[in-house]
């Protein structure tokens, strides 16, 4: 399935532009949070179209929240049980899955690759940020980007690191969101 596809058909399904803003927010990165006036600002779109989106989700129950001070903030529900396909479905409309078939797979020597950026704090953007930590081939993963950008209506820029840096660099991206990992492929196989 095409990521243009993917994208055209989350928004015939979705078609408030809010709602989907509040997925990406959320549901790509566990690890978002947020409050209204903050969401407000974010977004800039008006606070009761933002706020009747986080009252659904929350009486669905696909939203957490916890309060501080007079602020409310909100949270995805990681326990629920159709946060995974949420999450998986808005990997495939960023392109992630692509991104991971096409390249990460390809070049053999990753260890780790990291979302960063706009999307890994739940902001769509046409911009994938990656960080790579491994011994990359670097030519090489040049001309796998440059064939999975002509899939994707996406740019991607990266960074690649060794993986004696890997904590000191992540300490620089507190919303860096572990997209693949060689571990977790090893324990799959």
């Amino acid at each position: 399935m095409s990521n243009i596809f993917t994208q055209s058909m989350l928004e015939a399904l979705i078609s408030s532009k809010t709602r989907v803003k509040l997925l990406l927010k959320f549901f790509l990165n566990s690890k978002s949070e947020g409050y209204l006036r903050g969401l407000e600002q974010e977004f800039g779109d008006s606070t009761n179209s933002i706020r009747l989106e986080l009252n659904r989700f929350e009486e669905a129950g696909m939203l957490k929240t916890e309060s501080s001070g007079n602020k409310k903030f909100f949270k995805a529900n990681t326990d629920h049980p159709l946060f995974n396909e949420v999450h998986n479905i808005l990997r495939k409309y960023i392109g992630i899955d692509k991104i991971i078939e096409k390249v990460i797979n390809r070049l053999g020597e990753v260890e780790h690759v990291y979302l960063v950026g706009s999307l890994s704090k739940g902001i769509d953007n046409k911009i994938i940020d990656l960080i790579f930590f491994g011994e990359i081939d670097k030519e090489y993963l040049v001309r796998l980007i440059d064939r999975v950008e002509e899939h994707l209506s996406r740019k991607i820029r990266y960074i690649t690191y060794s993986c004696k840096d890997i904590e000191e660099i992540l300490d620089q991206y507190p919303e860096a969101l572990l997209l693949w990992s060689k571990k977790d492929e090893s324990n799959e196989a």
